[in-house]
């Protein structure tokens, strides 16, 4: 083999190794797929909300408000494979709701959403139910890692393999190829 195509194999296989380190996994959120109360429905009020996703979850956190931002929760939310169940405190009175809802999926990333329910022909009073210990707060501050860890991996060693390139290159013979 003369030397250029020693070359050329050896700038394939470099190639190919950064291709094989940059490959970013795939992401596998999972997706809310049905509720109870449906999402703008209107019924009877609630027991409890189930929401039900496309995948196993873990670390549930779900927060029902009226109009006026008053959280109806009952104790903490509860996960089982991939149904979530969260407890209403009370009986909730006519009016809109809004269930807040935040799950960390299998791959480790957090899921979020929102979505309104009206509750007609209630008996219970508009009182406020009993303060809740469960941390309300559903708003992402920052991504998890994820997927974003590779993603530097794989540029470093692009880097790398760039340089060790442009090494080769110049440290080349100036012999006849």
């Amino acid at each position: 083999m003369t030397r250029a195509a020693l070359r050329g194999a050896a700038g394939a296989a470099a190639l190919a190794a950064v291709l094989a380190t940059t490959a970013v996994p795939a992401s596998a959120h999972t997706t809310l797929t049905s509720a109870s109360p449906a999402k703008d429905s209107t019924v009877a009020a609630p027991s409890q909300i189930v929401l039900t996703y496309a995948d196993p979850v873990r670390l549930p956190r779900v927060v029902v408000t009226d109009g006026s931002r008053k959280q109806y929760q009952a104790g903490s939310a509860q996960a089982v494979d991939n149904k979530v169940t969260q407890a209403v405190g009370g009986t909730l009175p006519d009016g809109k709701y809004t269930v807040g809802w935040r799950v960390v999926a299998s791959d480790g990333h957090p899921v979020e959403g929102t979505f309104t329910f009206t509750v007609q022909g209630s008996s219970g009073a508009a009182q406020p139910p009993a303060p809740s210990p469960v941390r309300t707060n559903l708003v992402s501050t920052g991504d998890s890692g994820g997927s974003s860890g590779w993603l530097w991996i794989g540029l470093i060693a692009l880097v790398l393999a760039a340089a060790a390139g442009a090494v080769a290159w110049f440290r080349r013979s100036p012999t006849q190829d």
